[in-house]
C-alpha cells in the first residue's frame, strides 16, 4: 500500500481553518496513518474537527484537536515579573565562561516558564539566551532561545580515501571544495538545486515563509559568513564503535558547518517582534520574551522553525552531495546534527520544550560533531545521556574573543604562522575567525566527559569560509554577531 498523502487543500474542503492546525493535521495523519487509507484517515478527521474536545489528551490527535479548540484570550502586551530566585541550572567548565553569559543564564533561569538549565563549556554572550545555553520551558518557546541562525548544524561525510591524496592532490580538493558551494551574508545561486524541502506546503500557508520561497530557493546548498565553513580534513577512529558503525582507521572526510540563512534569521526576528509585543518582560530580558505552543503564533514559529531545520539540512546534503559526485565515492557514514533548535523531549516523565542555543544534542548513544577551530580537531562524539546536562554538550570550542577584539589584536603574520604550524591551506577568512579567537578546544572536552565519548577525531587540511572584503584580514569593521 503507498504512503498516505493529504493535502490542506483536502483538508479545507472538510471545514478546516486556516492556520497552523492545516500544517499539524497533515503532519500528524502522515506519521500515524501512513500505511492506512484515505477514507480511514478522513473519517477521524472528521470526528476531530466535530468535538475537538473528545481528543484534546489523545496521545497521537491531541494535537490537532488542541488547535481546533477555542483559545483563552491572551492578554497582550501584558507586564511580567522575573522569579526572584530561578530554577537551579548546571554549569560544566564555569572557570571558562565569561560573566555575561552566566549573568544572560541566571536571567533565563528566572522566566516563569523555565523548568530546567545548563551551561555548556564553550558559553559566551548571545542574545537572549547565551551560545552553548540550554534551557527547558514548560509548553512555551523562545524564539531567541533558538538563535536567528535556525538549525544551524554539522555535517560530516567520511570517505574511504587514503588521507595521504589530501596533500597530495591538494589543488584538486581546494578546486571542489570552492566550487561546492558559495559564502557570503548574501550569496545565492543563478541556477537554484531541487530538493523536495522547497515544496512543503509551509511556503504557501505561512504569508512570511510565501515571500521568502524565492529567495530560500537560490540559497539552498549555499554556506553563509561568520564561523561557518567547509574543510577537508583527516578522520581517525582509534577504534571500532558499534553506533559510528566504521572500522577503525583513517579516512577523508569533508565537514560542513552552516545553517538555514536568511529563512531561518526571518523566522526568528518576525516572531521575536511577536513575542516581545505579547509580554512584557523586564528589559534585560525582553529577548527571552516566548510563545505558548497553544497559541497560534506559538504553533506557527514552531512550524515554521521545523522547516528551517529541516531546510539547513537539505542545505547540507545538496553540498555533500556535489562533493561525493566529484570524488567518484559515497561516504562510508554520515555524521549530522542541530545545534541552534528547539526540540519536545520527556524529562523526569513530563514533556518540555528543550532550547540548545549553540549546545549538541547529547541523549543516550546519539552521535554528533564538535568542532575545534581551523586549525583546531575537532571531535565525533556518542552522548551519554546526562540529566545534569538535559542531554546535552558544547557545539564547538567557543569564543573567547570578540570578532572586533580579534581584529585589533592578531596580526596578519601571527594568522599565517599559526596556519603553516598545523599544514592548513586556508580559502577565505579572516582575522576574527583566526585560532586565536577560541578557546582550546581539548580544555573544552574534558570539561565535558561526563556528558560525551570521544569515538574519533576530525584534523581540518583544507579549510574555506567566507572571503568577503567586510572580513578581511586588513580591514577593522564593527563586530557582526551570527547566532
Amino acid at each position: 500500500m503507498s504512503k498516505l498523502n493529504v493535502t490542506g487543500k483536502e483538508l479545507r474542503a472538510i471545514g478546516y481553518p486556516e492556520g497552523p492546525v492545516i500544517s499539524v493535521a497533515m503532519n500528524v495523519m502522515q506519521k500515524a496513518y501512513k500505511h492506512k487509507s484515505k477514507e480511514e484517515a478522513f473519517d477521524v478527521l472528521k470526528k476531530i474537527l466535530a468535538a475537538p474536545k473528545d481528543y484534546a489528551t489523545d496521545e497521537t490527535f491531541g494535537s490537532i484537536a488542541q488547535q481546533l479548540m477555542p483559545k483563552p484570550k491572551d492578554v497582550a502586551g501584558a507586564e511580567i515579573s522575573l522569579n526572584q530566585n530561578g530554577i537551579h541550572f548546571n554549569i560544566f567548565g564555569q572557570e571558562h565562561i565569561d560573566e555575561g553569559a552566566m549573568h544572560q543564564m541566571y536571567q533565563a533561569a528566572k522566566l516563569p516558564v523555565a523548568v530546567a538549565g545548563a551551561l555548556m563549556p564553550d558559553a559566551h554572550s548571545g542574545y537572549g539566551l547565551p551560545i552553548g545555553g540550554v534551557l527547558a520551558t514548560d509548553n512555551a518557546v523562545i524564539p531567541y532561545g533558538v538563535g536567528v541562525d535556525i538549525g544551524c548544524r554539522m555535517c560530516l561525510s567520511i570517505f574511504d580515501i587514503n588521507p595521504k591524496e589530501l596533500t597530495d592532490r591538494e589543488s584538486f580538493f581546494a578546486r571542489e571544495l570552492g566550487e561546492a558551494t558559495l559564502f557570503g551574508s548574501g550569496a545565492q545561486f543563478n541556477q537554484a538545486a531541487n530538493d523536495e524541502v522547497m515544496e512543503n506546503e509551509l511556503f504557501y500557508q505561512i504569508p512570511l515563509l510565501k515571500k521568502l520561497h524565492g529567495r530560500t530557493w537560490k540559497q539552498l546548498g549555499t554556506s553563509g559568513s561568520g564561523n561557518h565553513f567547509a574543510e577537508f580534513g583527516l578522520v581517525s577512529i582509534p577504534e571500532k564503535d558499534d553506533v559510528l558503525g566504521i572500522e577503525a582507521g583513517n579516512y577523508v572526510g569533508f565537514l560542513t558547518h552552516s545553517g538555514s540563512r536568511a529563512l531561518g534569521a526571518n523566522i526568528a526576528n518576525h516572531f521575536t517582534k511577536l513575542a516581545i509585543g505579547k509580554r512584557r518582560l523586564p528589559q534585560e530580558a525582553k529577548n527571552l520574551a516566548w510563545l505558548g505552543l497553544d497559541e497560534e503564533e506559538g504553533m506557527e514559529y514552531w512550524l515554521a522553525m521545523n522547516l528551517a531545520g529541516d531546510y539547513a539540512s537539505a542545505c547540507h546534503h545538496v553540498i555533500h552531495h556535489k562533493i561525493a559526485k566529484q570524488l567518484g565515492r559515497r561516504p562510508v557514514t554520515m555524521v549530522e546534527n542541530h545545534h541552534n533548535f528547539a526540540w519536545k523531549e520527556l524529562l523526569d516523565g513530563k514533556e518540555v520544550i528543550v532550547h540548545r542555543k549553540g549546545a549538541t544534542p547529547a541523549g543516550k548513544n546519539v552521535l554528533g560533531i564538535i568542532p575545534g577551530s581551523m586549525t583546531a580537531d575537532g571531535f565525533i562524539v556518542k552522548g551519554r545521556g546526562e540529566t545534569a546536562a538535559i542531554h546535552s554538550a558544547s557545539h564547538g570550542a567557543g569564543r573567547k574573543m570578540s570578532r572586533t577584539r580579534a581584529i585589533q589584536s592578531v596580526t596578519d603574520k601571527q594568522f599565517r604562522d599559526e596556519l603553516n604550524k598545523f599544514g592548513v591551506k586556508l580559502m577565505g577568512g579572516g582575522l576574527d575567525e583566526s585560532p586565536f579567537a577560541y578557546k582550546d578546544i581539548h580544555t573544552v572536552m574534558q570539561a565535558q566527559t561526563a556528558l560525551v565519548d570521544v569515538v574519533g577525531k576530525f584534523t581540518p587540511k583544507i579549510v574555506k569560509m567566507d572571503g568577503a572584503s567586510h572580513r578581511s584580514w586588513k580591514k577593522k569593521k564593527d563586530e557582526i554577531v551570527g547566532e
